[in-house]
């Protein structure tokens, strides 16, 4: 099925009409636990496509629920891992926790280098750029 711009609109849906995640995505990561001869039945990547979408559903909801009593439109990490502690999912919300910081020291340590390279670059490229478009004849066929 396509609407009138055509694009594509089979998407595949829960039983209480959210989106389910990509079965590829969700079979990949089980074959990573799983031994490299292991195989994996497409009903069992079915259940856990269901089960892991509901899961993603369910704690989301309960941070959308939490940022939209404190007049907020944006859900972030922090929100994701007090859902997890508030729906019991205490041992998660610790990992999270600790993996949110990670990223966000990697984040803050990319943006300061690419600060500090993008000043630098942003003079190299503008007069690389001036320097090409002055020098390209341009050709038209009439």
């Amino acid at each position: 099925m396509s609407d009138n711009l055509g694009i594509n609109l089979d998407w595949k849906y829960n039983f209480a009409g959210g989106r389910l995640l990509p079965i590829a995505n969700v079979g990949r990561i089980m074959k990573q636990i799983l031994p490299p001869n292991a195989k994996i039945s497409k009903e069992a990547k079915e259940t856990m496509q269901e089960c892991v979408s509901e899961f993603i559903s369910f704690v989301t909801g309960e941070a959308s629920d939490k940022c939209h009593k404190e007049k907020r439109k944006t859900v972030n990490g922090d929100d994701i891992c007090w859902a997890l502690a508030t729906l019991g999912f205490d041992n998660y919300a610790e990992q999270l926790k600790k993996y949110l910081i990670r990223y966000r020291e990697q984040d803050g340590e990319r943006v300061n280098l690419n600060r500090a390279a993008g000043s630098h670059q942003e003079k190299e490229e503008t007069s690389n750029y001036r320097s090409v478009v002055q020098s390209t004849p341009f050709k038209f066929k009439i």
